[in-house]
């Protein structure tokens, strides 16, 4: 989402960093170019104006411009308007409070309610809690289903009545279905409209009175642009809306709701959706945010992934393999189907500080069908071929390219990549055990 706000923000203030001494007319040209950058991501006029006054007034001081690094402090200076700019309100996640405790999701249709209530049930379900999800949408049944197949495939309860049910008695039967069942979270999945109305505000307000969340998030779809402030506003007038999930970041729209509606409505983003998955719901940090845009990366987001993706033993075993040179292909595809679930390759290349546009083009390679050529290779080698591609002769090279639906140059290419990366592996580890992260991928290409 942040594409091309990032890629300009990263060529104008890279323009700083490349010199020795700053001027205050330099500071001006790049304040300008990062007015127009954050009005084209369509952030609000009044939230531009105000940032780039405030970065202005703290980089044209004199301690500032007179020093020798003046060009890293202004980043520096960016970096930290741009977190406030994002940290409005209390982000606490609050499950306090007598069991059950309530958590109501609202917002319009289509914002993404229902998988961002099973997204959230997964992920307090993995902090040791016992969710139950709750259809209380009775207007709409394919929201009931939706949310029953979810449910499913999470093997977390949920909990429905019979259409037309009034959705204070849904909520008030969940409360009771959940004491019954030994759950301690309930999270409601409440009816939206197509626009804000007041018989929608009513009956948020009648649910809040009747089950008292301890926290009622407001859905966002971040891809709809400043009608998501609008929407933000009405919502937080209306009813005690206690914080926002921020859906489809990891959309292509410009991005400037997510950075908009915190400053605007003063309601605190507390969860990012970035994804389709159920594993794709991340809480938010503003600072993490503001340097993946500044391509500064997030590499506190990048270990917290892959502590939940990577078995400890088995990162052992392959800081054992890589010490003693013993890397074979059955290893990389395993590394590479273990990266593939940390989620997509761009998405996670761009957390690492100056990756932003090698992660553009590992996304490229995924959406061209790139690594899936690299699987359907090496899974069409025996597993003698795998731990040893020295034996790959001419004519066991033609047999994997015709079981893996590829040509013969596309399978020298893997082969020749991996032995590549294997030499590069051995110099890392030649003066002692180095632990390394992920191995670099090899792309066939047509």
């Amino acid at each position: 989402m942040f594409d091309a706000l990032s890629d300009r923000l990263r060529t104008t203030l890279g323009r700083l960093t490349g010199r020795g001494r700053v001027s205050e007319a330099d500071v001006e040209i790049a304040m300008r170019e990062v007015r127009l950058a954050l009005l084209e991501a369509d952030v609000n006029f009044r939230v531009v104006k105000d940032f780039v006054a405030r970065v202005r007034a703290r980089a044209t001081g004199a301690e500032i411009l007179q020093s020798l690094n003046a060009g890293q402090q202004v980043v520096k200076i960016v970096h930290e308007e741009l977190t406030a700019l994002l940290d409005a309100g209390d982000r606490t996640f609050r499950l306090t409070g007598q069991a059950p405790v309530v958590v109501a999701l609202v917002g319009l249709q289509g914002s993404g309610k229902t998988t961002s209530a099973a997204k959230l049930a997964r992920l307090i379900g993995k902090q040791g809690r016992r969710p139950l999800l709750v259809a209380a949408d009775p207007y709409r049944p394919a929201a009931v289903d939706q949310l029953r197949a979810l449910g499913r495939s999470l093997d977390i309860p949920v909990h429905h009545a019979p259409t037309g049910t009034p959705v204070v008695e849904i909520a008030r039967g969940a409360l009771v279905e959940a004491r019954r069942i030994g759950r301690d979270v309930v999270i409601l999945d409440t009816a939206g409209r197509l626009t804000v109305d007041e018989a929608l505000m009513q009956e948020i307000r009648d649910v809040n009175e009747a089950v008292q969340p301890a926290e009622t998030l407001l859905v966002v779809d971040a891809m709809t642009g400043q009608e998501a402030v609008s929407i933000g506003e009405a919502f937080r007038d209306a009813v005690p809306v206690s914080g926002l999930i921020l859906t489809k970041v990891d959309g292509d729209a410009r991005g400037g709701a997510a950075l908009s509606i915190s400053a605007v409505t003063g309601l605190p983003v507390k969860f990012l959706a970035t994804g389709e998955k159920t594993d794709a719901l991340e809480a938010f940090h503003p600072d993490r945010l503001a340097g993946r845009i500044l391509g500064m990366g997030d590499v506190l987001t990048l270990v917290e992934r892959a502590q939940e993706t990577y078995d400890e033993r088995q990162a052992q075993q392959l800081e054992e393999k890589l010490r003693k040179n013993a890397f074979t292909l059955e290893d990389f595809l395993d590394q590479m189907q273990q990266l593939k679930r940390m989620g997509p390759i761009g998405q996670v290349l761009e957390m690492l500080p100056g990756m932003g546009g090698m992660a553009k083009e590992a996304q490229g390679a995924v959406e061209r069908g790139d690594l899936k050529r690299v699987e359907a290779i090496i899974q069409s080698m025996t597993a003698v071929e795998r731990r040893d591609p020295t034996v790959l002769n001419g004519s066991r090279r033609r047999r994997i390219a015709q079981g893996s639906g590829t040509t013969l140059p596309d399978v020298n290419r893997v082969i020749k990549q991996f032995q590549e990366m294997q030499k590069l592996m051995k110099q890392l580890t030649g003066g002692g055990a180095r632990r390394t992260g992920m191995p670099a991928l090899p792309l066939a290409r047509r």
